[in-house]
Order: C-alpha cells, then structure tokens, then sequence
C-alpha cells in the first residue's frame, strides 16, 4: 500500500452493509440495500468484496422495509417493488425456458421477470465513449422494464492508500434496481451508491472558447478584447495541446511545462484572464511518456527509474507514479491556479489509463477547498457524474451532428450525467453554414454546456463577428441570453448534485411512446421551469423559416422569446424564424437572471431580473455560493426562496433568504421583476421586512415590471399587485404565423390578398387547394403554389 494523501481517502466504512439486510451462504451473498435495489454476489470460494471500488463508494444505505422467508433450500425476499427466489448456493442461472432455474427476481404490480443473463433488450440506453466514435449507446439505468442492472465484476477497488487496484477474486458482483416507473428514485438509489453528482463551477455555465490554434499570449489578449470590443461574454478559455514544451526528437505528445517562447509569463497569463473574469483550462494528451524537457523531470527520476530504453513512460497503475506525476507535473501548473484541466484521450483502448487518470486528476484537486474539482474528459462509463464534465469528441460539421445532440443532452441523465459537452457547430470537416452555427448556439444556449470549439484552420468560423451581420446579431443576443441564465443554471445543478435531479430530463420519461417517434424525442425539460423542442432541420427556404412539429407536455406553457400560449397535452406545427426557438416556460415559471458590470463576471450577480409568468401558483429556491470553492460544503452557501402567488386580480412575489450565511452574495441587490404577459396593475406595494420602501413600475411589451433598487438580500421583500384580468390573452394562433408568412413573401400585395382570402376561408381543404392552385393563371408563380399547398398541409393537421 502507497498512500497518495488524504484527498484520496474514502470512508471505508461505507463498504459494508448492515448485517441485517444481508443474507448469505457458502457461495453467495445477497444484499437488500434499498427496496429498489439489491446486491447479488456469487463466489465458489465464498469470498466477497467489502472494499470500496471505482464504482461504488457507499454500501450503507438504512435498512429497507422488506419481508423474507427463508430454509434449508431456498430464499425469498419481498420489497415494495420486487420479490426475489433463489436456490440457495446454486450458481446464478435463469432463463425464459425455465425462469424458477435457481435466480428469479419478479418485479411486483407488472408481469416482467429478470433473470441473471436477462438481455434487457428494452433498456434505452446511453451516451457511450464519445460521439465520434462508431458505437451505438450503451446500456443505462431507465428501461420501458422498470428494471436495470450493473455489473461490477471486474471494476478495481480502492486500497487503504486511496489507490485504484485489481480485485483480488474473481465471480459474480452485480447491482439490479427495481423500480417499475419510479425512474427519479432509481436515480437516487443510484447515486446513494456511487456518490451523487458533482456541483460544477459556476464560471462552467458560462460560454466556453476552445480552438485547437497555436495560440500565444499577445493572441490570447487580442481574443478576450475581441469578446469584449463585441459585447460577447466569455467566462472559460481552454487552451489545447500546443500551450506545452513538445519533445519532438522523442515524438512525445504529451506536456505539463508551459512553452516560454510561447507563454514567457504563464503566471501573468492566468492573472490577466481571472481579472476579466475568464477562467483558464488546459489540455493535456498523449499520457505516453514524461519527457526529459519538463522542467522537474530530473525531479521526477529521483523517484521513479527509468525503462531498459531510457524512458519514463506512463504508469497509472503505480500509485508511487502517480504520486509523483502529480505532485511534479501536475501541482506546479496549480500554483499557477490554473482552474481545470481536459483530459484529451480519443482511443477507447485507452480507456482504462483515461479513467483512472480521470479518477486521480479529480480527487486530487480536492487537497485545497479554494478551487472546486472538475475535469473535462471524454465519457469513462464508470460512474461519469462523479467529474462531473464530459466530451463528446470531435465531430463532423453538419447537420448530421446537430440532429444527434439534443438525444445525447437527454439521454444523458439514463446514466446520471447532465453536463455534456460538443462543440458548436461541429469540430471539423464538413461546411461552414450561417444556419447550422445560429441552430447550433441556440441549442447551446438551452444545453448544460455550451463551448465554442473547432480544429485549427482559419476557415473555422466558431467566433461570432466573423459571420454576416444577421448571424452575428441573433448569436451575440443567445450568448449574452446564456450568460444572464447562469443565476438558473446553477440553482438547477445545486439540485442535481443534492437531490440527483438530472438539469436534462428528455420528454419520454414522462411519455415513454415518444422514444420511437424521432419527431418528438429529442424534446427534454431544461431544469424545473423550461421545456426545449429542438431545432435540428433546414429552413424552407421560401417561407424563410423552419417548419417545426413538436409536443407540448400537459399543463400550459408560454413561448419564452414571444409570449405566445400553448395549451399543454397537444401536438403543434409551428413556423420558426432564424432569430426564433421553440423554448418554453410553464405556467407559474420563475427563471432567475443576472447580470453584472463586467460581463464575463460569472460571481452571484448584484442586478437581477426575475421572469415571472402567470396562471399559477409557484416557489422556486435561488442556490448561491462564490462559485469556485469547496467551502460551500462547510456551509458558505445561501438559499433564497421566491415565492409567487397568483391570483387573477390579485398576485404577489416574496423574496427571503432561508438558509445560509450573510456574505456570500451582494450585501444588497437591485430586483427587476418582470412579469410575463401581464397588464399595467392597478396598485403596486412593495415592502422589505415590515417597512414600505419605494418601486418603479412601467409596461415593456407584452411584460409588466416592478423595479427596487439596494435592497438587503438578508431579509423578506414582498411586492404585491393588484388589477383586474392581469394575464394578456396571447394564446397562439395559426392564423398569425401564417399571416406573417405571407407578409415576408416577395410576391404583390393585390396577391397577397387573394391568397389570404382562400386560406382563411371556410372553403373545405380540398378546394382551397383547388383555388391556389388557379392562381397560376393570374401570375403566381409555381414555387409560391407549391408552397401554400404545403401550407394547406399543415393547416389540415392541426
């Protein structure tokens, strides 16, 4: 045993289970360690695993309610949810032939039965390694079953020193969860067992620059005043894999000291990108060989021997070489608070080093609570949530990647993940299109990560003011969007790394018949309070906008950019302009926003703006902390509940911190509620603690906002209203896109008025039809008929 330090140290106590919910014999081991969730061991020698492994780190779970009936011959265990038979110390065998064959767990209030060796074909599986490669998904938790498993067989367990080791025996080490439609308990289970998700930094909700250039430092200045001359905010600059010293005589890939003829002051460097707010990430890659350029590699052999060549190549299965890779690689690039490193391994045969490089990388950043752990790196499939961001590789440009981003966003949480990575617009290859790059930000913006990448070439065009002045607008309004959600998006992973609620949810969960229909599955719940129908198509080119179907789930829900009102439980057909996506907030969202000075500033914002919409009653619970720490773990965080209360002529918006300590974000706040499709009140009144204090009011579109400026964020504000029928009616209309259509279309207005005489008439389908297609006959041209007939399409099916 080589002890790496105490970052690496796990409650070994967690390991074992209570006693009285196992059940064992000479061969095997059974443990029930939730109603959900069962451990089966199966070992000739009766030898069975206590330690902690790389999956699994918290086996002590209260003991479940269950019932058990048990003899010489056979055990029976009963839960809420499933009911076990086994044949005491026969081998795990099971079949559909003969399911009572030794093994049979039936899952209760259904007729599904799992045997050892079920094929799970129902399974829905996974994001696996990486988009870029050629597999399929891999196999996750949620299934149209109700039932999954693991296997953790083969995984290495953890050593009193805190090392990742092989097991020691061989045989049968498998979790199965049990738990019908109950997939969010599933997911708790999940995490109880293999840890809950990480609370990544604040500054990763930001907007993320990553092109593979050889960058210097005057170019990384020019770049950030780039951002800044165009009112582009930027919190992460990921430098790539040319930042480092290359050994090119031993054609060693991989580097940990900063080229000086590149970077000649890398502590200047950081020191300018954190007081603009920007974040700093490196790449390291290659993991093959430490070479004799670093600047502590003679360090590095008073520890560690060369090979029979001369060579100090990788060796992550030696703790001593960790050790020593770390503390002489890598925390001399942390003195120089460098924020987070990419772990670049793109060869899944590789997988192995990359998780445990991703293991060590990560738990050893947990030495200093004053920079919070997180590593990007691509998908290990050994509990991925733990660090906490992933990559999906470098993908094609084109509209062939958009189309498999948004499944890969929700399909994600099938395995607890919620933070993926891709890179806008694609990586490489392919053509560079106004289009994709604006559908591709949009969905970004609405995505738990969102990173400007490419590949060198001057011809990649990942940086806004490079694209036509259209582009440019409607991108520059999605990126400043993204950063004025950040207040949003980490209130959402505060839940998801304490309540195991994944940020992205996709839509089958709540209807698991939309999983086959590839009109609607790409859809997925963006946090509690926002719904996204992804964009994946080409406009028609014409109309100049995208023709879209997407369903709304049940309940109402308002468009997020237009206000517009969608009766829930539906199928629509929609029309969408460049600048336009189908968001959209439920009745009663409130989506807290932020914005600072500096705009880069990713810290709890000290002007916000709270949309609020109407119809019903809602509380939402703002997280904040400083963003980059631990401490929050010791309880430097605060909690500040928003409370809305509607009613029709009367609705009121309290605002209390519940939880926490002073301090932790501005000692006073000006508010902007703006509530969403709302008339001009009649009485606003606005009070902090008992005392009235003043408000502005004033009506901006379709929006009614109440403005308080410096009001303690310690403390109670209430704003009350009151007026009669508050809630605009902006109920979507078909007619309106349609006008709309119409009015954009190059065609004379005399016409114009014609076809909008046919269109809105009571004339049956059939002869409208009919009637634009006469209009050839008085100059409509054949392009505009075959597109009002298409139209007439779209009108038939709503």
């Amino acid at each position: 045993m080589y002890p790496l330090g105490n970052q690496f140290e796990f409650d070994k106590s967690k390991g074992i289970s209570n006693q009285k919910a196992i059940f064992q014999g000479e061969k095997y081991r059974i443990t029930v360690l939730t109603e959900r969730l069962v451990r089966l061991e199966y070992q000739e020698e009766g030898k069975f695993e206590d330690r902690l492994t790389e999956l699994v780190i918290n086996r002590s779970f209260p003991i479940p309610k269950f019932q058990f009936k048990e003899d010489a011959v056979s055990l029976e265990i009963t839960t809420s949810y499933f009911h076990l038979f086994y044949l005491k110390n026969k081998p795990f065998m099971g079949s559909k032939v003969n399911p009572m064959n030794n093994l049979r767990i039936d899952l209760l209030n259904s007729d599904r039965i799992w045997n050892y060796g079920h094929p799970e074909v129902r399974n829905y599986g996974a994001p696996g390694f990486s988009m870029d490669s050629d597999e399929t998904f891999g196999k996750g938790l949620y299934s149209a079953d109700g039932f999954a498993t693991i296997d953790d067989s083969k995984g290495l367990v953890i050593d009193d020193g805190g090392a990742l080791i092989d097991r020691t025996t061989t045989g049968i080490d498998l979790y199965a969860f049990f738990y019908l439609k109950d997939f969010a308990l599933c997911l708790k289970d999940y995490f109880g067992l293999t840890g809950f998700p990480s609370l990544a930094p604040r500054y990763a909700f930001g907007n993320w620059w990553s092109r593979n250039d050889n960058y210097n430092e005057e170019q990384v200045e020019d770049l950030v005043q780039k951002f800044d001359d165009n009112d582009i905010p930027l919190s992460v600059l990921l430098l790539n894999k040319n930042w480092h010293i290359k050994d090119q005589t031993a054609q060693i890939e991989s580097g940990f000291t900063f080229d000086q003829s590149v970077f000649p002051n890398p502590t200047g460097l950081v020191q300018f990108l954190h007081s603009h707010g920007i974040r700093l990430g490196l790449t390291l890659n290659g993991f093959d060989m430490i070479s004799p350029n670093e600047a502590y590699y003679k360090n590095v052999l008073e520890y560690i021997r060369v090979d029979e060549k001369g060579r100090l190549p990788f060796q992550m299965y030696d703790p001593k070489f960790v050790d020593v890779y770390l503390k002489l690689m890598i925390h001399p690039l942390d003195n120089l608070e460098i924020d987070f490193y990419f772990l670049d391994i793109d060869n899944k045969k590789r997988l192995l080093e990359l998780r445990l490089l991703q293991h060590y990388h990560f738990y050893d950043m947990r030495r200093n609570f004053k920079r919070r752990p997180m590593v990007l790196s691509r998908n290990t499939e050994i509990a991925p949530h733990r660090y906490p961001v992933l990559y999906s590789g470098k993908t094609v440009v084109g509209w062939d990647t958009l189309r498999k981003v948004p499944l890969y966003n929700a399909s994600a949480s099938n395995i607890g993940v919620s933070f993926w990575s891709h890179d806008i617009g694609g990586y490489y290859k392919g053509i560079e299109d106004n289009e994709l790059y604006t559908r591709f930000v949009q969905l970004g913006t609405f995505s738990p990560i969102l990173k400007l990448g490419s590949d060198a070439g001057k011809y990649y065009k990942r940086e806004p003011w490079r694209w036509s002045v259209k582009t440019y607008r409607i991108v520059k309004d999605y990126l400043q969007l993204r950063h004025r959600l950040i207040p949003y998006l980490y209130a959402e992973s505060y839940k998801y790394s304490k309540y195991g609620m994944p940020i992205v949810q996709p839509i089958y969960y709540q209807m698991p018949e939309l999983y086959d229909d590839d009109l609607y599955k790409n859809e997925y719940f963006f946090g509690t309070e926002l719904f996204v129908c992804p964009i994946i198509s080409k406009k028609e080119y014409l109309m100049n906008r995208v023709i879209h179907k997407f369903y709304m789930p049940s309940g109402t829900w308002y468009d997020f950019m237009t206000g517009k009102k969608f009766p829930g439980g539906k199928k629509y057909v929609s029309f969408f302009k460049d600048e336009d996506y189908p968001v959209f907030a439920k009745s009663g969202s409130i989506i807290p926003f932020g914005t600072h000075e500096n705009m880069n500033d990713t810290t709890p914002p000290k002007d916000m703006e709270i949309h609020i919409f109407p119809g019903k009653n809602n509380q939402y619970n703002l997280y904040e902390d400083d963003g980059v720490s631990d401490l929050y773990r010791q309880g430097y965080y605060l909690l500040t509940s928003i409370d809305y209360n509607y009613l029709p002529n009367n609705y009121t918006v309290i605002i209390r911190s519940i939880e926490g300590k002073s301090g932790i974000i501005p000692e006073k706040r000006n508010y902007k509620i703006r509530f969403r499709d709302t008339k001009q009140a009649d009485d606003v009144i606005v009070f902090y603690n008992d005392g009235q204090i003043e408000a502005n009011s004033w009506i901006e579109g379709p929006d009614f906002i109440v403005e308080v400026k410096d009001v303690p964020t310690i403390g109670q504000l209430t704003i009350n209203c009151k007026g009669k029928d508050i809630e605009i009616d902006a109920l979507r209309l078909i007619n309106d896109d349609i006008e709309s259509i119409i009015s954009d279309l190059q065609i004379e207005t005399e016409m114009k008025e014609i076809i909008d005489s046919i269109l809105f008439s009571n004339l049956p389908i059939k002869k409208k039809r009919i009637e634009i297609r006469k209009l050839r006959r008085k100059g409509l041209e054949r392009k505009f008929v075959r597109l009002f007939l298409k139209l007439l399409e779209y009108i038939e099916q709503i």
